[in-house]
């Protein structure tokens, strides 16, 4: 199996050039990212065309995040500044050769937030399309991120099927879905069709998957048996550091 390094994570305490290379020495094949923002893109793509490696994902901008928002996509009144949002994560996966796109849908409920989330997922598949880049929705579980609109896997299916376009897909994170849901295996066999991207992580402490109440080494094989081909994404939270972790990649390739 491939994988791909979460750099939001993953070497977080480095610059994002100088973190790809570590990914890179690892032995990962890919990377992954949650906000490169604060580093232009022209620093991103040389560290990527000097390593070899994939840049995966990256979420769209979250909003303020001083008053604790967490993304914009599903804010009822806010679409002007959710648009800008895409446009600025679209523009960065372009510059870089990002394959997707993350949009964040912030915190809210209700048929208003739903409704303006389907809005905007429509104008980001659109902006997307132009590009060749796939849009990824995430459920996220209530534990880390309390009051998120999207939080599991049948509201994502919905919201899906309603936008109705052929680029966008699920990010199905088994951490998040064991947390709210369980049945990983069986329920990623089902989605499968609709999934864009597959992250793990342990049960509960979201640290390095070779422990907890989520064997990888059953579900691991189990995703090759499907017949999934590209990187899973490795967003854990790493120990003393994450050259210290990687014992768990030799083993489950």
């Amino acid at each position: 199996m491939r994988f791909s390094a979460n750099l939001g994570f993953l070497w977080a305490d480095r610059p994002l050039p100088d973190a790809i290379s570590a990914a890179k020495s690892a032995g990962y094949d890919a990377v992954e990212c949650h906000w490169p923002y604060g580093t232009p893109a022209s620093e991103t793509l040389a560290a990527l065309r000097e390593t070899d490696l994939a840049m995966l994902g990256l979420n769209t901008p979250r909003g303020n995040v001083e008053i604790g928002e967490n993304g914009l996509a599903a804010l009822p009144g806010r679409e002007v500044e959710a648009r800008a949002a895409v446009d600025e994560a679209l523009a960065y996966a372009r510059e870089t050769g990002t394959g997707a796109v993350h949009v964040m849908a912030g915190n809210c409920s209700g048929p208003r937030a739903r409704a303006a989330f389907v809005e905007n997922l429509g104008y980001a598949c659109r902006e997307a399309a132009r590009s060749g880049i796939t849009i990824l929705i995430e459920p996220l579980n209530h534990y880390n991120a309390p009051g998120y609109f999207l939080h599991g896997t049948e509201q994502a299916v919905s919201i899906i099927r309603e936008v109705r376009q052929p680029n966008l897909r699920m990010m199905f994170d088994c951490y998040h879905v064991q947390i709210m849901e369980g049945d990983v295996t069986r329920r990623l066999q089902t989605l499968l069709p609709l999934v864009g991207h597959i992250q793990i992580a342990s049960v509960p402490d979201r640290g390095v998957p070779d422990h907890g109440e989520l064997d990888y080494g059953y579900v691991l094989p189990r995703i090759a048996a499907m017949g999934w081909e590209h990187p899973i994404g490795a967003e854990y939270l790493p120990g003393s550091s994450a050259e210290t972790d990687m014992s768990w990649l030799a083993r489950y390739r």
